[in-house]
């Protein structure tokens, strides 16, 4: 008998089921359990990717101490504002939001996500929440941010709403910090700092219906198939006689929520004139404000909203640091 060969299968089940995901802001399923007092999270809007020069300072590279090239993805991150403060109580199927304090100082753009309410007691909703606190049945606290879209170049208005963790080693430390931030605005410096590592959450770009060739990456079928090239040759034995989950079939590609570990941010800023390029950004057009540069690419296109947390499997032995950056190339992306 000859030796039975071996073929892996083309693409992962891992991400499956590959359907659209529900709504284009990303859902944040973990946060770090840190003792650090702060928020754990950002976000802001892709505007591009450019290249730079740096000072390699991973020990053990091969390039080390040498001057190297990373493309860099840019986010303009303008800063959020603090609407509410939400407390968890632990139940026996998880977290169940027991409470919120809003502020009554809401931006007039909220209104376009939300309706607004016209009276709200604001010290009554404390009292509520500080009888959680003493009691202690709170389990955790978070806050309810909105962006500020409209500070950017982007053409919409209408803010993005997201839910924050606020970390620290006790509930009591952490519900007086989250009582300060109220109706405040928090700018992406107060919870990253240069040389530091974040996990980046956002909904691909959207393909459409695709079919298995280009969604699995299957072969194309020889020349003399009698149904068909583009397609998958079998689906499967006639035990069981059912097509299984597992064969290759049309459907939906991109426009999944992916989370990426562990991108390193490189530099921080608030002037968007150091790292635009000359005329612009394709399809997003000038930085105005703060920045966040990543090293390598971010799910996602060109204007969609991209969520920063601390991370959740810091890379040993990583460099922490701010970085040596020697040269950022900001030359026309228009060939002007």
């Amino acid at each position: 008998m000859g030796r039975r060969k071996h073929r892996p299968r083309r693409g992962s089940l891992a991400y499956m089921p590959r359907v659209r995901a529900p709504r284009p802001v990303a859902q944040v399923r973990a946060w770090p359990a840190e003792a650090r007092l702060g928020l754990q999270g950002s976000a802001g809007y892709k505007a591009g990717m450019i290249q730079l020069f740096m000072i390699d300072d991973h020990k053990g590279s091969l390039t080390a101490g040498q001057e190297i090239s990373v493309p860099v993805t840019v986010l303009e991150i303008p800063p959020l504002v603090i609407c509410a403060v939400r407390i968890y109580a632990s139940s026996t199927k998880g977290l169940n939001a027991a409470t919120e304090v809003w502020t009554t100082e809401l931006p007039k753009e909220l209104s376009r996500t939300m309706n607004l309410p016209k009276k709200y007691d604001m010290q009554k909703a404390l009292g509520r929440a500080e009888v959680l606190i003493k009691e202690g049945k709170a389990a955790d606290i978070r806050v309810i941010a909105c962006t500020q879209p409209k500070v950017t170049n982007l053409s919409k208005k209408k803010p993005d709403l997201l839910e924050i963790r606020v970390g620290g080693s006790s509930i009591e430390e952490r519900w007086n910090y989250s009582k300060e931030l109220l109706g405040k605005q928090v700018k992406v410096g107060d919870v990253f700092k240069e040389g530091e590592y974040a996990d980046v959450l956002a909904i691909t770009k959207g393909k459409g219906v695709q079919g298995p060739v280009k969604r699995w990456g299957i072969k194309i079928l020889p020349r003399k198939s009698e149904e068909g090239h583009r397609q998958v040759g079998t689906l499967g034995p006639w035990s069981p006689a059912r097509v299984m989950w597992t064969v290759p079939a049309l459907g939906q590609m991109g426009y999944h929520q992916r989370t990426e570990f562990n991108k390193r941010i490189l530099k921080l800023g608030s002037d968007g004139k150091e790292i635009t390029p000359s005329g612009g950004f394709l399809r997003y057009g000038q930085v105005k404000g703060e920045f966040v540069v990543l090293a390598g690419s971010v799910p996602g296109p060109t204007k969609r909203l991209v969520q920063l947390r601390r991370p959740m499997r810091l890379p040993r032995g990583a460099p922490t640091s701010p970085p040596s950056i020697t040269y950022v190339n900001t030359t026309s992306q228009q060939g002007a």
